[in-house]
């Protein structure tokens, strides 16, 4: 039986990139079978949040925001990864037969550092602490993003080093990309919040008709012939509309003429798409923020689920390395 593990970084409130790449996978994938564990990245936070109340705030959002949008907390195993402490001592047993020049090659460390991040010890050894989350429910399916996927491949060094010194201890997860694998920000570069240029999912209203507002264009007319791969519009309604929709727009906008759709008729199309998309998710939300007390009910319930398998995992590793 398969068995699923990926997480998400509380880091203020979800953004379509967020749902497409990631959360829409994971709501849907425990439909299929087999186990999954999803949990809220809140160790991970640390290396870049200094503000206690606004990780505790962004921890809700991501969990409401779960629930909101119908992941089934019954089949999938949802959580906080600060509940699971023996994560943490997974990490240092994979840390000590780790080489340095593994984790000197992360990509992820190096592009947070040019973005000014400062270079702590906890930044650098993340990698470490991501296997641990991956190997500690012995999963062997991760779905992420393509951008995510150097850390499944250095979760299977870490395991394959630990299984080479000490005996076979650890499953060698793969990678499950998503199929959404870019979502753009409104600026045209990957959509992220530290580049300030992303849509929150539940964003409604006149701030949701100002941000696409802004999603970048140029000043041709309507009626000028363009390649639809050229509109960043066209990028976006690819992530709500059928096929056959997408198909009408993309040769209306190639053909051109007195027929053809500006900009301003792309752009209000999105914002369509947006608006019904989330609106029941939109109610839902707000019935589980006036109920916090659900919210903890099921990441408890998740917590003890998935420390039993946690700390199973931890057992064997210790034993195999002489520590039991």
């Amino acid at each position: 039986m398969a068995t699923y593990l990926s997480g998400i970084q509380p880091s203020g409130l979800p953004h379509l990139g967020n749902y497409f790449g990631a959360i829409r996978q994971h709501i849907e994938l425990p439909k299929g079978g087999g186990e999954h564990f999803y949990f809220i990245a809140d160790y991970h936070a640390l290396t870049t949040s200094r503000d206690a109340a606004k990780l505790r705030e962004s921890v809700r959002e991501v969990a409401v925001t779960y629930m909101a949008l119908g992941l089934d907390t019954e089949r999938a195993t949802f959580f906080r990864q600060s509940d699971v402490p023996e994560v943490c001592e997974l990490a240092w047993l994979l840390s000590t037969v780790t080489g340095m020049g593994l984790l000197e090659r992360a990509v992820s460390y190096r592009d947070k550092i040019e973005r000014g991040i400062a270079a702590t010890v906890g930044l650098f050894t993340y990698p470490a602490l991501m296997s641990a989350d991956i190997l500690a429910y012995d999963s062997n399916l991760v779905p992420v993003g393509v951008d995510q996927k150097q850390h499944v491949e250095i979760a299977r060094d870490m395991a394959q080093s630990f299984n080479a010194t000490y005996g076979e201890t650890f499953v060698l997860p793969e990678v499950q990309v998503s199929p959404t694998p870019k979502v753009p920000g409104i600026d045209g570069q990957k959509m992220s919040k530290s580049y300030g240029n992303s849509i929150w999912i539940f964003e409604t209203g006149k701030p949701l008709k100002k941000l696409v507002g802004q999603i970048l264009t140029d000043s041709r007319a309507p009626e000028e012939p363009k390649d639809p791969a050229g509109v960043l519009l066209v990028d976006f309604l690819r992530l709500f509309v059928a096929p056959t929709e997408l198909a009408d727009w993309e040769e209306r906008i190639r053909k051109g003429g007195e027929g053809a759709p500006g900009y301003g008729h792309l752009k209000m199309r999105v914002i369509e798409c947006i608006e019904e998309t989330f609106q029941s998710a939109r109610a839902r939300r707000a019935e589980l923020l006036a109920d916090p007390a659900e919210v903890d009910r099921v990441l408890q319930r998740g917590a003890e689920r998935a420390r039993a398998r946690a700390r199973a995992t931890r057992d064997r590793a210790l034993r195999n390395c002489g520590l039991r």
